[in-house]
């Protein structure tokens, strides 16, 4: 390990035995047969990457595809089956809801429960327990007993006794999502923190706005092995893209309608900067068998999967869209679309106002956007800067 590698995992499988007996009982009862019964699950299969001190990593992936395996491997709390990880430094890890506390003791005894795990001294918990508990925001329940917590008060102690250890690295599974919006812009605020002061963050989340604005390196499982581990733009494209394979293939496992009534038969999306900023969406609907209504459904996200815009045709009632059969050919113009440099999603959906959709298809059209405005950003802006002397 150099000294700029704060992880190393090599060559680590980690092997789950699955047991198809009902119970303990019969497992027991029946031990030779016990063994006919069994399936081993290998969570994951020659797992090999180092991760530098300083850098913030996001694990995604489908469920069941191994991340957050991957992250109680690198924290020590699952030993892997083949392999082994090296690691160094002070850790601090959210894995699970509530792990380290107990739950028959108080808010206070827990926070110095968890720091005497962690490493410190009672010394140096007392030093910082005060701001742990402003920083968690349950003063009033502090002396109650964890077992009486909601949900997001766990979170909020267990981040706030994580964070203010002072980790060289920290691990986080998917728990700051139970917090409610106020708590999570304080989380983020100091993960941001974090990472101004060069500490390590390996984080398990499955929002793609939280990962592709905090993460400078993405790592995509699945299966248990590494699909991709790099620009965190193209990891989040690859995640969507298998998303969007899977649901395909339950569409077509799933038994068809009677009748489809409206099918979009094709969608171009593009981008033209000299009329200026305008994106043209063309679209193909198959009218196959009319219905009273039916309207469309617009949204545009950036390759993150932030969502920068919406739209339905019910907005405007004024507008008649063409209800005969056979394909018809409509386009929709957004003028003035000042989005910054990248690759744009346009997902496309037909239904009725009372919710029944008759087809949908995700990222039905892209366009790109080349900029060479000033600055960077979700939008583009051309600022006016005056020097007065």
């Amino acid at each position: 390990m150099t000294t700029t590698d704060i992880i190393r995992v090599h060559d680590v499988s980690k092997r789950f035995v699955l047991h198809q007996d009902k119970s303990l009982k019969e497992r027991v009862l029946n031990v030779r047969k016990a063994r006919e019964h069994r399936n081993d699950f290998w969570a994951l299969s020659n797992i090999d990457l180092t991760i530098q001190a300083g850098t913030t990593v996001g694990l995604v992936g489908h469920n069941g595809s191994g991340k957050s395996t991957l992250l109680k491997v690198i924290g020590g709390i699952l030993q892997p089956t083949t392999g082994k990880v090296e690691r160094r430094g002070r850790l601090a890890a959210l894995l699970e809801l509530g792990a380290g506390f107990h739950p028959d003791l108080t808010g206070r005894e827990n926070v110095y429960l968890n720091a005497a795990i962690l490493g410190l001294s009672r010394e140096e918990t007392d030093a910082i327990f005060d701001d742990v508990v402003e920083f968690s925001g349950i003063e009033s329940f502090i002396e109650t007993q964890v077992k009486f917590y909601s949900s997001g008060m766990y979170v909020r102690l267990a981040f706030a006794v994580a964070i203010h250890v002072e980790p060289d690295l920290l691990l986080v599974d998917e728990v700051l999502a139970v917090g409610d919006e106020p708590f999570q812009r304080k989380c983020m605020d100091k993960i941001a923190e974090f990472q101004s002061q060069g500490r390590t963050i390996v984080l398990v989340s499955h929002s793609a706005a939280q990962v592709g604005s905090l993460c400078d390196r993405v790592i995509v499982l699945d299966g248990g092995k590494i699909m991709h581990d790099g620009d965190p733009a193209k990891g989040l494209a690859i995640l969507r893209a298998g998303y969007e394979a899977d649901r395909v293939a339950h569409e077509a496992e799933a038994p068809a309608p009677a009748v489809d009534s409206y099918r979009i038969a094709n969608a171009t999306a593009t981008f033209d900067p000299t009329t200026p900023d305008d994106v043209r969406v063309g679209l193909d609907v198959e009218v196959l068998e009319p219905r009273d209504s039916w309207g469309i459904g617009l949204s545009i996200e950036n390759s993150l999967g932030t969502h920068l815009y919406g739209m339905t045709t019910f907005d405007r009632p004024e507008l008649v869209l063409p209800n005969t059969r056979g394909v018809h050919h409509l386009e929709i113009v957004l003028p003035q679309v000042r989005v910054g440099a990248g690759t744009y999603l346009v997902n496309i959906g037909l239904g009725n106002q009372a919710g029944e959709t008759f087809h949908r298809i995700a990222g039905a059209a892209s366009f790109a956007v080349e900029a060479n405005d000033f600055g960077y950003g979700l939008i583009r802006i051309n600022p006016e800067i005056t020097v007065t002397s």
